[in-house]
């Protein structure tokens, strides 16, 4: 079965849900009830992706197409649009938004290339719309602000250099130890936050998205974890009677 076929079959299926006969949970579901689900499927097939586990994530693949398709239809029940109208729309955007591809326009470089993109996205907008009311304002805050200083960059406004991030991230680290010293809590907080805006920012320079080397490191560490427990079992210790020095002994081994 090809795509277009799988996608028809798939489209059927939600049509015999939504029907007559169908599932009255189904039934009863709006765009609005679904979001949360599409928030989750999408956190599965990230999860997946990053895995490298292709098996899952074509199956989560699917689980995400299933809810597009899902609100899709519900959408065309109550005659706000069509299927068809959301791709076209999709479709003509991104063809507006790459002229270096489908017109004559020239750039140099990627810099060059995503400051006309965010041109011409803001074209497409109401005149009085600003840089930022674009941004989502659910976007978990690392993500949120990899993407301000992306924006923000797109526009001129972020620094000249590395070097001037980096000595940026040194100031801030100055400011945060400041901070502590004085016992101030607000201002530790308020000072750790602009630390961590400014290495986001050094990351985004290197190529390096804040959220998902996080995330990478947070598995790492689960992993280790997960290997000293199963080592302390062996020696027939219960980890969270170890002592630091022990605990420390285990994370080594797990390294090695």
């Amino acid at each position: 079965m090809n795509s277009s076929e799988s996608l028809k079959k798939l489209r059927n299926v939600i049509s015999t849900l939504l029907g007559p006969d169908g599932c009255p949970w189904d039934k009863e579901q709006t765009p609005a009830s679904l979001c949360d689900y599409v928030i989750e499927e999408a956190f599965e097939l990230v999860e997946a992706i990053r895995a490298d586990d292709k098996r899952e994530a074509m199956e989560e693949l699917g689980d995400v197409m299933f809810l597009l398709l899902f609100i899709a239809e519900l959408y065309e029940k109550n005659g706000s649009f069509t299927l068809a109208d959301a791709i076209d729309s999709s479709s003509a955007k991104m063809i507006r938004r790459h002229p270096h591809v489908f017109a004559d326009c020239k750039v140099e470089n990627q810099d060059e290339l995503l400051k006309n993109w965010e041109k011409i996205k803001r074209s497409e907008k109401e005149k009085s719309e600003k840089i930022f009311d674009s941004l989502p304002k659910g976007l978990p805050p690392l993500l949120k602000a990899y993407r301000i200083n992306a924006k923000a960059a797109r526009t001129g406004f972020t620094f000249e250099s590395d070097e001037q991030c980096i000595q940026q991230l040194e100031s801030e680290w100055k400011e945060w130890n400041t901070a502590l010293e004085s016992g101030d809590s607000k201002a530790s907080e308020e000072e750790f936050g602009d630390y961590l805006f400014t290495l986001i920012e050094l990351g985004r320079r290197k190529g390096i998205k804040a959220n998902t080397a996080l995330d990478s490191t947070n598995s790492k560490f689960l992993d280790r974890f997960s290997k000293m427990e199963d080592l302390a079992k062996k020696q027939d210790k219960d980890i969270s009677d170890m002592d630091l020095i022990e605990l420390n002994k285990l994370w080594n081994q797990v390294k090695k």
